[in-house]
C-alpha cells in the first residue's frame, strides 16, 4: 500500500510563527506513521488577494499554479491555523480561494474533493486559536474535504516552544504528533 501524501503548512507568513513550529511537530508524527510529508512555507508563495477580474484578465498567478500542483499531488492536508481577531487569517483564506479555481478541464474543487485534513492551532491566548479552527473546519467541509474530528489547539504559544522550536510539554507534543499520525492512518485507510 502506497504511503499517503500529506501537504503540511501553517496559515502564517511570519518568520517566527508559532504555527509554523506546530505544524513541523505534527509533520513528524505523520512521517513516523509512514506518510510522505511535504512541509511548505506559504511565505514562499506570495499572491495578490483573490480577485475575479484579475483571474479573468491574467489567469492564476504563478504561485497559485505552483500551490495548486502541490495540493493536487497530496492525499491530505495538515494545516496549522493562526487566529487573527477570532477568525481565519487572510493568508490562509486567500490560498484556499486561489487554489480552488478551475484550470482547463478539471472538475470543480479538484484540489479539495476527496482529501482529508487535520487542523491544529497555536496562539498566545487562552483558547489557543479554537475560534479560528471552527471557521477553517467549516470552509474545508464546504469544499468537499473530510476534516478529522480530532484537533489540537495550543494556548500560551509564546511560552510553549523551546529555542529549537520543540514543544516543551511532552504530553502536548505527543498529542500533536498523534494527530499527524491519525491523519496519516485515516488517509491510508480511505485510499484503500
Amino acid at each position: 500500500m502506497a504511503a499517503p501524501r500529506i501537504l503540511a503548512f501553517a496559515g502564517s507568513a511570519r518568520k517566527d510563527s508559532f504555527n509554523k513550529k506546530l505544524v513541523a511537530v505534527a509533520a513528524v508524527g505523520a512521517r513516523e506513521a509512514g506518510a510522505e510529508v511535504t512541509l511548505i512555507d506559504l511565505a514562499d508563495y506570495p499572491m495578490p488577494i483573490y480577485d475575479g477580474d484579475l483571474e479573468a484578465s491574467d489567469g492564476l498567478p504563478e504561485n497559485a499554479v505552483k500551490l495548486k500542483a502541490l495540493f493536487m499531488e497530496a492525499d491530505a492536508l495538515l494545516i496549522s491555523c493562526p487566529e487573527y481577531n477570532g477568525g481565519i487569517t487572510p493568508l490562509l483564506k486567500n490560498v484556499i480561494d486561489w487554489v480552488s479555481r478551475r484550470q482547463g478541464d478539471e472538475g470543480p474543487l479538484a484540489c479539495y474533493t476527496g482529501k482529508t485534513a487535520a487542523l491544529i492551532s497555536a496562539s498566545p491566548g487562552a483558547l489557543g486559536g479554537l475560534r479560528g479552527l471552527v471557521q477553517v473546519r467549516q470552509i474545508l467541509s464546504n469544499i468537499q474535504v473530510l476534516v478529522l474530528a480530532n484537533q489540537r489547539a495550543v494556548s500560551k504559544a509564546n511560552e510553549a516552544f523551546d529555542a529549537e522550536g520543540n514543544l516543551k510539554d511532552e504530553k502536548v507534543a505527543a498529542q500533536v504528533k498523534g494527530l499527524g499520525a491519525e491523519l496519516a492512518e485515516t488517509t491510508r485507510k480511505l485510499l484503500g
